[in-house]
């Protein structure tokens, strides 16, 4: 779909509960910049060869901006390499992509294990994961050929007859570039800025004591000044959207109601992070979304931890959190 002149819209299939992913082909002329490939799956491949020899009108992709390095953002971007486009994106999700796709696992390391019980994982679910493949990034991503462009803070990218300057978010993943067009009232979003779902912030074993939500509030806060009603996000999942002042602060309330919720919770009794997924996420949390869950649990509660809100310490192996002081409104 023409989102605007210049950009189409196209939305490609993720083989998971959010079942789609959008990409965006910005009109060079002699081909196309195309925004976030999606996921490297026969599916996903299929519709965007689709789209190369339809309404792309069989004009090369020349280059690919990633606007961070999670597989449905990043994971056919390597095959366009492959086909000649040049890969443009942060260095820190360069970085990751590359050291994530050369880092197989047939059963989870001992740091992952002892990761998920410590934040409280179900011991017979704990049990069976540890005898389990668990997700390789090299399973959705297609290898990503040496050499790429980087982007930083402040950076102006022509695409699409438009000007688009770079401004970096963080939380969700490090150093996620969003651009905004200074020719008109587009804005590319990636995962930085959702219209009705809130971006996963995680806290993994690879650095278990990060505080991701300090990151999002920062990058929100940071965003705010530079928001106008009139600004068309066109986000990496869900419908592009308006209002974008409203839905930065939207996305600021949520963390901290979160956060709240959180500390009335302790304010009970200590407990583990997994004991806080009701108070967190106000719905039952099934298998398929329980890791999701238990990282975005560790991250909330890191972030209190790091307020000096509340203590943690280890029994038998997993980790039970504290409220050390009444705390505030966040």
């Amino acid at each position: 779909m023409e989102i605007a002149p210049g950009v189409l819209w196209l939305r490609l299939p993720l083989p998971m509960a959010l079942d789609h992913v959008n990409a965006y082909a910005l009109d060079d002329g002699d081909g196309w910049t195309l925004v976030d490939p999606g996921i490297n799956t026969p599916a996903c491949r299929a519709a965007l060869e689709a789209a190369l020899a339809g309404p792309l009108a069989g004009r090369p992709v020349r280059r690919v901006i990633v606007t961070h390095y999670h597989p449905d953002h990043i994971g056919l971007a390597g095959w366009l390499q492959a086909r000649g486009a040049a890969l443009i994106t942060t260095r820190t999700s360069w970085l990751f992509a590359r050291m994530l796709q050369l880092d197989e696992q047939r059963l989870p390391v001992s740091e992952t294990l002892a990761f998920w019980r410590a934040a409280g994982m179900e011991p017979g679910l704990l049990a069976r994961r540890a005898q389990e493949r668990p997700f390789n990034f090299a399973d959705s991503v297609h290898p990503l050929p040496l050499g790429y462009q980087r982007i930083r803070e402040d950076d102006v990218i022509a695409a699409g007859g438009r000007r688009w300057r770079v401004r970096i978010g963080e939380g969700h993943a490090p150093d996620h570039a969003t651009l905004w067009s200074e020719d008109d009232d587009l804005v590319l979003g990636g995962d930085q800025l959702l219209p009705s779902i809130s971006a996963n912030l995680g806290v993994y074993a690879t650095e278990p004591a990060a505080d991701p939500v300090a990151d999002w509030l920062e990058s929100c806060r940071r965003f705010e000044p530079l928001a106008q009603e009139r600004h068309l996000v066109l986000p990496g999942h869900k419908l592009p959207f308006s209002g974008l002042p409203l839905r930065l602060r939207q996305m600021i309330e949520n963390h901290e109601g979160a956060l709240n919720r959180l500390r009335a919770l302790l304010a009970e009794g200590p407990r583990p992070a997994t004991a806080c997924f009701p108070a967190l996420f106000k719905r039952p949390i099934g298998e398929a979304e329980y890791g999701l869950a238990l990282v975005e649990a560790v991250a909330h509660l890191n972030h209190l931890l790091h307020l000096g809100e509340l203590r943690r310490e280890t029994r038998d192996g997993i980790w039970i959190w504290t409220l050390d002081s009444p705390g505030g409104a966040g």
